[in-house]
């Protein structure tokens, strides 16, 4: 069966000019007549896009949020306003309190919500308990990442509020989703934070099946120079067919890539991919 994949919002505005982008991520996945989102942007943007592409959100049975920082949970309050009846999928620590380190001083940059306010809002709502979960047929949540990439490390300005006191957040919340296609596996990723070669390389591990597409944030916007060599030259991997990486990527790395690999393509705000 055929699958689409439909950037709802990205950082970039694409060739729809009435789409309104921002910065966040939001996908809309059709298959075997499910619809499946995975993230929700940080506001409704993402709702008023899926009206201007002709996508019903209130067909949506399923909900996955990468990790809890607001540019990929922001937009659920939104969503609840026009639909309700989904199943939401979130990783262990999701509700962990998120901030940035700025120079000695520290901002929230985590979701506008809590769990009290999913239970009052009656939303059916699990955490994910083992690296790999199938929400619908073909359709899996992974979490639990084989960090072997020395080279992937997390910036330590991301911390967790803890015990009146910070600790560095190792985004144990975060989970990708990975979709069955005709073609082979496709990879969607949320920000990449536990690394992206560590978090594909993971999927590969786990369901044996060759990856067609990587679509998504990877993070490498903060990479060191080494790092970010080891990572554009692991997606020259001709196994990939396809690669629509941005958000997190950052604009350094996906000039390199736009140079260097014919596979590549900026996934924006209204980008769709078809595979038959």
């Amino acid at each position: 069966m055929p699958v689409r994949i439909t950037t709802l919002v990205e950082n970039s505005q694409g060739e729809h000019r009435a789409l309104k982008n921002e910065h966040g991520l939001s996908f809309f996945i059709e298959k075997d007549n499910h619809s499946i989102l995975f993230d929700s942007g940080q506001s409704a943007n993402f709702i008023h896009n899926a009206g201007q592409l002709r996508l019903d959100m209130t067909a949506i049975d399923h909900v996955v949020l990468s990790h809890g920082h607001y540019d990929h949970s922001g937009g659920l309050r939104s969503l609840l306003q026009v639909h309700s009846g989904f199943e939401l999928t979130l990783g262990q620590g999701f509700f962990d309190e998120k901030y940035a380190f700025y120079n000695g001083s520290y901002e929230f940059i985590g979701n506008n919500f809590n769990e009290a306010f999913l239970r009052d809002s009656g939303v059916s709502y699990a955490f994910v308990d083992s690296p790999i979960t199938e929400i619908v047929e073909g359709v899996w949540v992974i979490t639990g990442f084989d960090r072997r990439h020395m080279d992937e490390v997390i910036s330590p300005r991301f911390v967790l509020r803890k015990n009146d006191g910070f600790d560095p957040d190792q985004f144990s919340d975060e989970v990708l989703v990975a979709v069955d296609s005709p073609r082979g596996i496709i990879i969607l990723l949320g920000c990449s934070h536990p690394g992206m070669k560590n978090m594909i390389d993971t999927v590969r591990s786990l369901l044996n099946r060759p990856v067609y597409a990587v679509l998504g944030g990877t993070h490498l916007v903060e990479a060191s120079r080494e790092s970010l060599e080891k990572s554009i030259s692991y997606l020259a991997d001709d196994s990939f067919k396809v690669l629509g990486v941005s958000h997190c990527t950052g604009e350094k790395a996906m000039d390199i890539l736009r140079a260097s690999n014919c596979r590549y393509f900026h996934n924006r705000t209204g980008s769709s991919l078809y595979v038959e």
